[in-house]
């Protein structure tokens, strides 16, 4: 019997060694929009350790945005930095900045390409927050633009034609006006921490400006007549136009509130169409975020990022997993790559739910998203000012004054350090 023992002990030795060749690692993510993103998350960290036996991933789900990335921040101080991060898409450069994320320079070397290879499957307009001074940071993955959400029903009551939403500034007004009624606003923005300074690039974007300077992380336009445009249109959604409600809605509420028929059109991210779709009862259409100069969008969502202190092996291992990712469709979000749209599965979804394609008709007017040094807070010093418009304790021309000040003292250590540290 005593082979038997040697057998025995041989095939523990190798199931041993195939547990110890198995590369373990974290994945940290957030859950920004409505719906079921956390389970869809889940179920595919599930397929993905289904589908191979050198990578073994656990799905960690770290809350908001912010949240990940302060948990993905202490977690790799601790010395258990999560190998692949969903991570705000305009946190990289912030996170580059402060030595928080990796290169990925070195594993599109390992691949034998390039990262301009590499990028030629992504849209072009997510290239710009995946690159830090022309290296590779980050993969994109869970994108999205604004989209103006809309209910056909309530169109039809206001005389209004359900498939023409507006196209303008001014179109959004006057049919705003015809849509409000006792039961019913006309229309709402989500005005929380976090997505309203992404909205506020959209409503400064497509009033002809610029948020931020696109190549230097220590300038932001706030006090310019752009933003102050994008500001004083908020304002008299409220005031003026009285379309809008007075206060701070949250993003949640207003989509409850759509879904509820309390509000008649919204802005809201391209990540809320799978939600929408799935609990609104009224026939409803998504169309391009109106224009006052220009249409124009910014990016947002999350894109993959892999943090300092990883051992070579948890690279390999979390680059690999980043990829496989990226190639897979996300859950009311647009594919990052083209070549998704090719596919049979991709080709019979957009057929069934055609309002998925309205995102990425507007993908060739989209921008880059706000990114800067202290990305957090010099984004909350515009959304200070803009909850405080919107609570009528500030006027539009006196808040983006203030954005701008109290944003230049954030910025100011990095631009004393770069910009203006001359020889």
């Amino acid at each position: 019997m005593r082979w038997l023992s040697s057998l025995s002990a041989v095939a523990v030795a190798l199931v041993a060694s195939a547990a110890q060749a198995q590369t373990k690692i974290d994945f940290f993510f957030p859950v920004p929009v409505d719906g079921k993103l956390a389970k869809e998350m889940t179920r595919l960290v599930k397929v993905y350790n289904d589908s191979q036996k050198d990578v073994a991933v656990t799905a960690v789900y770290t809350g908001s945005y912010d949240e990940t990335k302060l948990k993905a921040q202490a977690a790799a101080g601790a010395g258990k930095p999560p190998a692949v991060v969903l991570m705000s898409a305009n946190f990289v450069l912030d996170l580059k900045l402060a030595g928080d994320i990796v290169s990925l320079e070195p594993q599109l070397k390992a691949d034998s390409t390039t990262r301009e290879k590499f990028l030629a499957d992504f849209w072009p307009a997510l290239w710009a927050n995946a690159t830090v001074d022309g290296e590779l940071y980050a993969i994109p993955f869970q994108n999205s633009t604004p989209l103006l959400y809309y209910n056909k029903e309530h169109f039809k009551a206001a005389g209004l034609n359900p498939d023409k939403p507006p196209q303008t500034w001014a179109e959004l007004v006057d049919d705003a006006k015809k849509l409000t009624t006792a039961d019913h606003t006309g229309f709402g923005l989500p005005e929380g921490y976090d997505y309203m300074g992404w909205i506020m690039e959209a409503l400064c974007l497509s009033n002809g400006g610029r948020y931020y300077n696109e190549d230097y992380g220590g300038e932001v336009y706030y006090d310019t007549p752009t933003m102050l445009g994008a500001a004083q249109f908020v304002e008299d959604l409220v005031f003026k136009h009285k379309v809008m409600t007075q206060g701070v809605v949250e993003g949640p509420a207003l989509s409850t509130n759509f879904l509820a028929g309390k509000v008649s059109m919204m802005l809201l991210s391209t990540g809320s169409l799978s939600f929408v779709r799935e609990n609104m009862k009224q026939p409803w259409g998504v169309a391009f975020v109106p224009r006052n100069v220009r249409n124009a969008v910014p990016i947002g969502g999350a894109s993959l990022v892999m943090f300092k202190g990883l051992s070579d092996e948890q690279k390999a291992a979390g680059w690999k997993f980043a990829k496989w990712l990226s190639s897979s469709r996300f859950t009311g979000y647009f594919a990052p790559r083209k070549s998704s749209y090719d596919t049979p599965d991709m080709k019979d979804f957009m057929a069934k739910n055609p309002e998925a394609k309205v995102a990425i008709e507007q993908l060739p007017y989209a921008k880059p998203w706000f990114a800067t040094y202290q990305t957090v807070a010099v984004r909350k010093a515009l959304e200070d000012e803009i909850q405080a418009v919107l609570n009528g304790k500030k006027k539009a021309a006196e808040a983006v004054k203030d954005a701008q000040k109290n944003a230049d003292a954030l910025m100011k250590p990095y631009v004393d350090q770069t910009a203006l540290k001359v020889p």
